[in-house]
Formats: C-alpha cells, structure tokens, sequence
C-alpha cells in the first residue's frame, strides 16, 4: 500500500460567528491551499526465497543404470533432456515404486532389496503379502514361491515340508526338474530360517543345487548372498524407518479359502489392521489386489484407507476382455468409480498404442480411465532385460517400435506426460527417480 498527496485549489468558505446574531453573520469567500490525501492500493510483486521439500539427503543414489539407458536411446529432445540432468539433483519421490524393492539385482522381498530401493529415491515400497501354515503375514510375491525365491530345497527338513517335493530333470524323457514350496507348508518360525536368493530355478537340473542357481544373465547373484526375509509386520517397521509409504498387496491364496479358520475377508481385514497396529498414517498405505471383491471390501469396511485402496487390473487374462474395446470391459471405468474405487493399475502395455503417426501414444484404455476421473498406476519398468527385440510381455503392444534399452524411458515419457498415471513400479526404482527428479515430478513428503 502507497500514499500518494497532491495539492488541490479548493474554495474554502470562513464563517465569522459574532454572538448568536444571525444578522450579524459575515460570509467572506478566499482561495487556499490545502493537502488532500489519497490512498491508493498497489500490488506489487516483491521475490521471495521459499524452501521446497525435495529429496531426503544425499543418500539418493540412482546408480549408473540410468546414465546406459539414455545413451542407448535414439537422438531426440527427450535424450537431450535427460543428459542435462546427470548431475542431479536426484530426490525421493513416490512417482517410483519399488516392486518389491529392487529385484532386478536383489532378492525380492528382502530387507536388502527394500533398502537399496530406498536409497534409489522409492518413495513407495511394496510387500506382497501371503501367509504361513501359522495365519502369520509374510512378504512373498506368490503363496508358492519358495522354491524358487528362497533356500528351503537346501534344508533338508524343511524341504519335506513342501507340496511337492524336489524332483530331478530326466532329460532323455523330456521332463524338466520342479518342486513347490508354499508359505502355507510351513510356520512363521520356519519361515524365519530360510535366506532369500533371486528368483530362478535351473528346469535343467539334477540336482537340487543345480536347481537353485538359473538367475537369468541380465541379473546377478552378486548381492544374493544375504536376503533376510521379511515378515509383514517387519515390513511396515523398516519402511517406517526408512520413510516411505507403503503399498501392500493382497495375494491370492493358493489354498482353499477359509485357511484354518481364516476366511477372505479376514485375511483383507489382517493385512490393513498391522498398520493401525503400528500407527501407520491410512494416506500413506495403498493397498492393492487383483480380486475385484477385496477392494470393495476394504472400500466398505475400511473406510479410512478407501481412497488408497488399487485395482490391480488383471483383466488381460479373461478371454472375453479386450483391452482396446470399452465395451469388453466388466465392470466398466464408470463401474468402477461407482463402487467408490479411486486408482487402477493395469500393466504398461494396456495404456499405450501406435497411431496413425507411428508414435506411441495414450490408448483408449487410458482415456477411457481418466476421463472417468481415475488415477492410475502402472506396472513394471525394468523387469523385461534387454529390450533389442521388441521388450516382451510389458511392451506387446508397442513391440513393433521397441529395438534398444533405452526405448523404456520413452515408454516411461509418455506415461508419465501424456497418461498422467501417478506412479510406475520399477524392478529398479533409480530408472524412474532419475526421470522423476530431471522432470520435477513432485517429491515424496510423509
């Protein structure tokens, strides 16, 4: 606010009272000079440092994974971009989720992989959530898994616990080696003595040390020598500890439902009650299921962690679905905000296309998903290895314009820009911390 003054020539009229004689009243009219104030309202425009939250601290460490993928990339204003960032800085954001931690060089599920993705600028990590013969909580990505995720074939009393145990390749019969090994084989406590490896198995094998080994040459066994594993309950303690939020997924089982006593819904119910245990924030917690009937419970039950609550979009495998027609799509984007759900994740391939321009762009899916006011998640970067032939399963319908690495941060580009999904899982959370923080993408604040 600014004063102004000015000077005005105004007519003043004196009056010289005597008594109360109104015939006496002497009207005498003289010009004077008098200041006139007036106030007028300015805005004006005035720079101010504000300090914006970005990263935790320097621990954000990207590695040199990202710097390979953008010179492999074709010439473009994306590379361009990209290379103008690699000094950072770099900071945590929950646009990258670690799947699983990172297990594209770590045993998934492990405190070691969920730690590395931390440190990679993961804003969100996720525990897929299963449980033992005991009703415990665990952290496994499949009920099933342990044959090919942990060390239990190696230890010979557990392994007569599994489902099915260890048998050897016959390789003049064509039948390749297998065994299966469930959560639900066996209790917490032996759940606890088992180490997390990365997950593989050799089909070729003849031996049950044979068997464990097979980790595809894209990945390495060079930090698999320790995976400490981890229950749900650890999970959400060291993702507090670490400060991120968190995204478990409810697991289907692999047995008959109710297990022990234990129906669906108390097991949906047991997932989201460890983190009121612990006094975990709801907005902080996005839980996810592929079964359509576990997030409408939680979105009526729990009302608290609605909103967060994903719709992992598993559709793909119906043969009546297709994800190019609307009118395939049971229940509809529509339907879906009905039931009060708010997010949706389908892999990556179900939200681009080729148009006409042989660019790849938003696909119909997508539009379909926020016009209908939904925000989506997407799955998985860096899970396909070497992209030089198309990029498999994650990429099918793009294939045709996928030949080098680096064709993933295009993907990642316009998923971020022209879909507008909100977070993209990452075997290595760094990929997309990298493209988050060079696009000011916003930080991860708890």
């Amino acid at each position: 606010m600014k004063p102004r003054f000015k000077l005005a020539m105004i007519c003043v009229s004196l009056i010289n009272l005597n008594g109360c004689d109104d015939d006496n009243t002497q009207i005498v009219e003289v010009e004077k000079t008098v200041i006139v104030e007036e106030i007028v309202n300015e805005k004006i425009e005035i720079p101010v440092i504000v300090t914006v939250p970005v990263g935790t601290g320097p621990d954000i460490q990207v590695g040199p994974r990202p710097y390979s993928l953008i010179e492999d990339m074709d010439n473009s204003e994306l590379k361009h971009k990209l290379q103008q960032c690699s000094e950072g800085p770099f900071y945590k954001t929950d646009f990258s989720i670690g799947h699983r931690g990172a297990p594209m060089q770590f045993p998934e599920h492990t405190k070691e992989s969920y730690v590395a993705a931390a440190r990679m600028g993961a804003g969100i990590l996720e525990c897929d959530v299963t449980f033992t013969k005991d009703k415990a909580l665990v952290c496994r990505h499949s009920q099933c898994d342990l044959h090919t995720t942990t060390n239990i074939l190696a230890i010979p009393e557990l392994a007569d616990k599994c489902s099915i145990p260890f048998s050897p390749a016959d390789q003049a019969a064509g039948i390749s080696a297998s065994a299966k090994c469930c959560t639900s084989d066996i209790t917490l406590a032996e759940f606890k003595q088992l180490t997390g490896k990365m997950d593989a198995s050799d089909s070729n094998a003849t031996t049950i040390a044979q068997y464990l080994k097979g980790t595809a040459d894209w990945r390495t066994d060079l930090y698999a020598n320790k995976g400490t594993l981890m229950t749900h309950a650890q999970s959400i303690t060291l993702f507090k500890q670490l400060g991120v939020k968190m995204t478990p997924e409810l697991k289907s089982p692999s047995v008959e439902m109710p297990f022990n006593g234990m129906s669906q819904h108390d097991y949906a119910q047991k997932m989201l009650d460890e983190y009121i245990a612990q006094g975990i924030k709801p907005e902080h917690v996005y839980p996810q299921s592929f079964n359509f009937e576990d997030i409408k419970y939680w979105v009526n039950n729990a009302p608290e962690f609605a909103d967060q609550a994903v719709y992992l979009d598993g559709r793909y495998d119906d043969s009546d679905f297709d994800h190019t027609d609307p009118s395939s799509w049971q229940p509809s984007m529509e339907e879906l905000t009905a039931h009060n759900i708010k997010i949706i994740a389908p892999p990556m391939w179900m939200l681009i296309t080729i148009d006409s321009d042989n660019k790849i762009v938003p696909s119909e899916y997508a539009k379909q998903a926020k016009a209908a006011g939904l925000d989506i998640i997407t799955w998985t970067l860096e899970r396909s290895g070497p992209l030089d032939s198309g990029g498999g399963w994650y990429y099918q319908s793009v294939k045709e314009l996928i030949n080098n690495n680096g064709d993933q941060l295009v993907i990642l580009d316009v998923l971020a820009k022209q879909v507008g999904v909100s977070g993209v899982f990452a075997d290595w959370p760094g990929t997309v911390s990298y493209y988050a923080s060079c696009m000011n993408l916003p930080a991860s604040i708890l």
